[in-house]
């Protein structure tokens, strides 16, 4: 064991709770959140004159977001069912009593956009015309239409309101690494292209300034990272505010103009940046945790600052800055589980070198107290377009706990590292990433603290994929394998995956009719004679992403070969687990195979 106290049962770690997206109530008097305080997510609020927040949704199912009006105490939720994604809009009052269903059509994806100005409508996008393409919209409160405000066949979605409410702005989204940006006047319904630009570029996070002459916005347009940009929306010029150097995230402006928060992403770690816009100076902050910002948001007045942290050693928090950034303050107190603080462990940022001596950035964390040589597993982010970050992870502390190391690689294709970097893995250059994997085992070996034959490999999604990837193309190497709504068969997924998503995903993995052979030469399915170690699978039966027959075909198979594997199927979940019994169930099968097959010292037992 890492500690002399008795071993804690994993629930408790499933029970640490999470506290993010802020959204300040119309008088800034309060703030609206989300939080698993109840074990699925649902809205909070938090008054200035309670020490305490209250629940205002109780929903059998997870809230995916929430925004509070500029006027009047309301809020718009979007809910699904079953994790199958297909997101509702819900109008409700600050208490969550008078709840009106805007969209009424469970069949479809309704995603919201922004309120206007004075809070009397709101722009959302939705593919109800065909399941696949997603128009902009706009909702009447007083009348309660729905108003068609463009039409195409892309995926789009609805941004701002310019400060006088004429005009909105909308996002034409042609891959998951390029999109264009649009002016739309609500008179005319005409379009004015914003980002005109050669090759791929993203451009996210627009805010109009105050006088609606220019934006402020997030891109990497012939750039390698995204950066901070002013556009002048008269001249079409742009200014770039910070340089080409990591990420910017989290963009957000003050409702006068006068500051401009944003963070940035230091090889996976979050710093908080505070631009005073008129004397173009950046404030000095107090210190926070270290650990990763997920979201930030002004209150009306623009005096103070909220923003969700999450961080190894204090759990997914909404923390505030005030007084020109000068006080900071802790909003929320979700986590508190019962799990000693002081046994969360922090991870060390590491690189390896990998086969063709690309250096692969990596997070290690390693069981504090065990004397010796310890297990290893190996955890991969999904996406592939996505990073793993320095934030919260109680199954990763549960892990700890138990006496295992847990090693977290952004291998080649992953985001946070620059353009060149995220490309490394489209399309035919996929096995590199895998190879990643397998040099990174290289590495763990040469530190000398490793038990080489008790090294794991665990990841959902993508991260699925390149678990079974790992087990079939380097099977030698590993000693467990725990697939999570992960994808067998790249053929079989890009025809079953949601019309909505294919092209998307067509961008970073290939199409059938180009690809087809090569996916068959790669995908695990037809390498399952060469899988030796244990595999543990878990898959939501409405996932919209990697349909459930993608579990269903690597299970079937190993069975047929009489091959040990375990597989947990949730009919009420989709791309994930959302609901706290059906995380207790997995984790806690997971965690019991992985000891059965990683733990070889004899002196612990399963919690």
């Amino acid at each position: 064991m890492t500690t002399d106290r008795r071993p804690i049962d994993i629930r408790r770690y499933m029970e640490i709770r999470s506290a993010y997206g802020p959204s300040f109530a119309h008088d800034d008097r309060g703030m609206f959140f989300l939080s698993t305080i109840t074990g699925t997510a649902q809205v909070w609020r938090l008054d200035p004159d309670t020490s305490w927040p209250r629940q205002v949704t109780f929903f059998p199912d997870r809230v995916m977001g929430n925004s509070a009006s500029p006027a009047g105490d309301r809020i718009l939720v979007s809910t699904d069912r079953g994790g199958n994604e297909r997101s509702q809009l819900l109008l409700m009052d600050g208490e969550g009593l008078d709840m009106k269903d805007v969209s009424r059509d469970p069949e479809h994806i309704y995603t919201f956009g922004a309120w206007s100005p004075d809070g009397t409508c709101f722009t959302y996008a939705s593919n109800r015309r065909n399941g696949k393409d997603f128009d902009v919209y706009l909702h009447d409160l007083e009348t309660g239409s729905h108003r068609l405000l463009h039409q195409s066949d892309h995926t789009h979605y609805a941004g701002r309101f310019s400060p006088d409410g004429r005009m909105i702005l909308f996002s034409r989204v042609h891959t998951n690494m390029d999109n264009d940006l649009y002016l739309l006047d609500l008179n005319t319904k005409k379009a004015r292209l914003l980002t005109p630009h050669m090759g791929e570029a993203r451009f996210t996070s627009a805010r109009f300034s105050p006088d609606g002459g220019s934006l402020y916005l997030l891109s990497n347009k012939e750039s390698e990272f995204t950066r901070v940009a002013r556009v002048n929306l008269q001249t079409g010029s742009w200014k770039w505010l910070t340089e080409d150097r990591w990420d910017a995230e989290t963009l957000t402006l003050s409702p006068d103009g006068r500051y401009l928060a944003f963070s940035l992403n230091e090889g996976g770690i979050s710093r908080l940046r505070i631009l005073h816009c008129e004397r173009s100076e950046f404030l000095d902050l107090p210190n926070l945790p270290e650990g990763v910002i997920l979201d930030a948001t002004w209150n009306r007045r623009g005096t103070a600052l909220a923003f969700t942290l999450t961080s190894p050693r204090h759990g997914t928090e909404i923390w505030q800055l005030s007084e020109g950034g000068r006080k900071r303050k802790r909003l929320t107190y979700a986590s508190i589980s019962g799990v000693p603080q002081e046994t969360f462990v922090s991870p060390e940022p590491v690189t390896c070198p990998s086969f063709d001596g690309l250096k692969i950035p990596a997070f290690y964390y390693r069981p504090s107290g065990r004397q010796g040589s310890h297990p290893v597993l190996i955890w991969v982010h999904g996406g592939p377009e996505s990073q793993s970050r320095n934030g919260f992870n109680p199954l990763i502390q549960y892990f700890l706990h138990r006496g295992m190391a847990v090693f977290v690689p952004n291998v080649r294709g992953s985001s946070g590292y620059g353009r060149t970097y995220v490309h490394l893995d489209d399309v035919r250059k996929r096995m590199d990433s895998v190879a990643d994997l397998a040099w990174c085992v290289e590495w763990l070996k040469k530190q000398g603290d490793v038990q080489e034959d008790a090294i794991a490999v665990m990841g959902g999604s993508y991260g699925g994929f390149m678990v079974l990837a790992g087990l079939t193309h380097y099977p030698d190497l590993w000693a467990a394998g725990v697939d999570i709504v992960g994808i067998a068969n790249l053929r079989t997924f890009i025809r079953n995956t949601g019309s909505y998503r294919r092209h998307l995903r067509e961008s970073e993995y290939g199409t059938i009719g180009e690809d087809g052979e090569f996916f068959d030469q790669i995908s695990p399915i037809h390498h399952v004679d060469r899988i030796r170690a244990p595999l543990f699978v878990v898959h939501g039966a409405n996932d919209p992403r990697v349909p459930v027959t993608e579990a269903e075909q690597i299970v079937d198979a190993l069975r047929k070969r009489n091959r040990p594997v375990e597989y947990l199927r949730f009919e009420d979940e989709g791309h994930g687990l959302s609901k706290l019994e059906n995380r207790v169930h997995a984790y806690g099968e997971i965690a019991t195979f992985l000891e059965k097959w990683l733990l070889k010292n004899g002196d612990e037992t399963s919690a």
